[in-house]
């Protein structure tokens, strides 16, 4: 199917127009309203500026960061309040890591192209196992029962955690388009939050029908005057970790040196 690039919902995140069945919008769920969020700043941590971040999530008071780049990729454990890297392996070189969620005591890290995921023992680091997959790997995350996986597609995959088999792989929508370039991914309740790459936007997907019924924009949340001349385009929004304790949500990027603890509120 031709797809065509259009520029919707006033925020301008790159969305694809599909033929929907015959029916009235207000009686098709893929119509419903979307809620326009911004983070609202509730504290601000160091981060390591070296890490190329890919996938993060949180564990009894630790997170664990997935940073990628042939070369560069890593596993990490990091101390949330300081950003202080307390351990960490590295990847070889030949492979460029990407999205990590946790399934009881072990740790699964996407790889980019190379079409395997690493398996490791959450408390040492060892390695366990390998998973293998079709296509290349951007995000993950577990929802106590799924996994959920993208990448970088319209489509988020629902996979197995034991065997990582596909089980369901469904369009992500906004208002009747397809959402693209679905990045990391943070699995809260009944949500997946996903990153869309090199854009400033965090969209939240209902898991159950992949309709996204909120648009986080954070094209705010690093003032222009912390921006400095090592800022590019690789330094892009990626990471989401949400803090159950206080309702809130740390988020990050590639090569940023702070991570914002959050809410996120209604656009004005």
């Amino acid at each position: 199917m031709k797809r065509v690039l259009s520029l919707t919902l006033v925020l301008g995140i790159l969305l694809v127009g599909i033929a929907l069945p015959a029916m009235a919008q207000s009686d098709n769920p893929l119509f419903a309203e979307v809620e326009i969020l911004k983070p609202e700043i509730i504290s601000v941590r160091d981060h390591d500026a070296s890490a190329y971040t890919q996938g993060l999530l949180l564990y009894e008071g630790s997170i664990y960061e997935s940073t990628g780049r042939n070369g560069e990729s890593t596993l990490r454990e990091v101390d949330p309040a300081t950003g202080k890297v307390l351990r960490s392996i590295d990847v070889p070189e030949e492979y460029f890591a990407e999205g990590l969620a946790l399934v009881g005591d072990s740790l699964i890290q996407l790889t980019w192209k190379a079409q395997v995921a690493f398996i490791y023992d959450r408390a040492t680091f060892e390695q366990t196992g390998t998973f293998a997959y079709e296509g290349e790997g951007w995000g993950l995350c577990y929802d106590g029962q799924y996994l959920y996986m993208s990448n970088g597609s319209p489509f988020l995959t629902v996979r197995d955690p034991e065997t990582f088999d596909v089980i369901f792989s469904g369009l992500v929508t906004a208002q009747g388009s397809i959402v693209d370039n679905l990045n990391e991914l943070e699995c809260v309740g009944d949500y997946v939050y996903a990153n869309v790459y090199q854009t400033n936007y965090i969209v939240r997907i209902d898991k159950t029908n992949g309709v996204v019924t909120a648009i986080i924009d954070a094209a705010d949340l690093v003032p222009a005057d912390e921006r400095d001349a090592s800022w590019t385009t690789a330094d892009v929004l990626n990471g989401i970790v949400y803090l159950p304790d206080s309702d809130t949500f740390l988020i990050t990027g590639k090569y940023w040196p702070k991570m914002y603890e959050v809410i996120f509120v209604p656009v004005e």
